[in-house]
């Protein structure tokens, strides 16, 4: 969270920013391990001044994730590129409902490609940012210093980062946040749009924007990064924090990865390591 006097409610006007569907939605959760999660949800909104919901349509790690720990971080940007961050805990589903129904009636979920929203995920805020604009000047200026840096990294052979994995995370326009579990068990979302790819092993970002943020995140700690395009193509990265460190000329956090998942419905699967195939036996 920023140094900025948190919140326990939202305002009547954030509850009606949150609510287009045609936005960023990003749910930190925590895996059996212990690892962070991220995961695209572009219906989570405010559903009161002290509660959030999303809805579920596919099968992902991040419903199960909840579960088994309901402690979770989340952001939502609207797309003129407004910000709000905070920490929730999931509290309950429901298959039926008024939210239910909402969610149902939405054109983009009345009419999804795959199948409607089945089932409604309940969480209570425990603290939020309040609105924060996103400072594209240092993201910028962040972004060039990353791709300056790059240039003097040690890079690895490890093909963990494949080419079209190291191509999304290269690409300047788009969109890449982090996630860690905080000492308070709660993950923390950090915007990072200037991390790219330094190798097929390593993901590297100035500290420029959300500097103060970045430098608090401890040596070794576990680490997703998300990347996404404007389409909603994405990807999911998780590895080792290693710190900040000098990359030639620029002071750079240095994520070095080990597991790559591709979100993507209708089968979110991991990519590497690689699954071995098994023969199907029984039709």
């Amino acid at each position: 969270m920023t140094k900025s006097q948190p919140h326990h409610t939202f305002s009547p006007e954030e509850i009606q920013a949150f609510e287009p569907i045609m936005k960023i939605g990003l749910l930190a959760t925590i895996t059996a391990e212990g690892f962070p999660h991220l995961t695209l949800l572009s219906s989570l909104k405010a559903n009161s001044d002290k509660s959030l919901t999303w809805g579920q349509f596919t099968e992902g790690k991040s419903f199960s994730n909840v579960r088994e720990n309901p402690k979770i971080g989340w952001l939502i940007m609207t797309l003129d590129k407004d910000l709000w961050r905070g920490k929730a805990t999931f509290t309950h589903t429901q298959k039926s409902g008024v939210d239910f129904d909402w969610y149902n009636n939405v054109p983009m979920f009345r009419y999804n490609a795959y199948f409607g929203i089945h089932t409604v995920y309940y969480l209570d805020l425990v603290e939020q940012t309040g609105k924060q604009p996103l400072p594209m000047t240092l993201v910028i200026m962040s972004a060039v210093k990353t791709m300056i840096s790059k240039f003097f990294f040690r890079k690895r052979k490890d093909p963990v980062l494949n080419t079209w994995t190291q191509s999304l995370f290269n690409k300047l326009d788009n969109l890449k946040f982090l996630a860690y579990v905080a000492d308070d068990g709660y993950p923390v979302i950090i915007p990072v749009i200037q991390a790219q790819a330094a190798g097929s092993q390593h993901l590297i970002f100035s500290t420029g924007a959300f500097s103060s943020e970045l430098k608090r995140i401890p040596k070794n700690t576990a680490m997703a990064l998300f990347g996404m395009s404007l389409d909603m193509t994405d990807v999911l990265t998780r590895g080792t924090y290693k710190g900040l460190r000098w990359i030639g000329p620029h002071r750079c956090g240095v994520l070095e990865v080990d597991w790559v998942y591709s979100p993507m419905p209708p089968v979110p699967q991991q990519i590497y390591p690689p699954i071995p195939l098994e023969p199907i036996r029984e039709f």
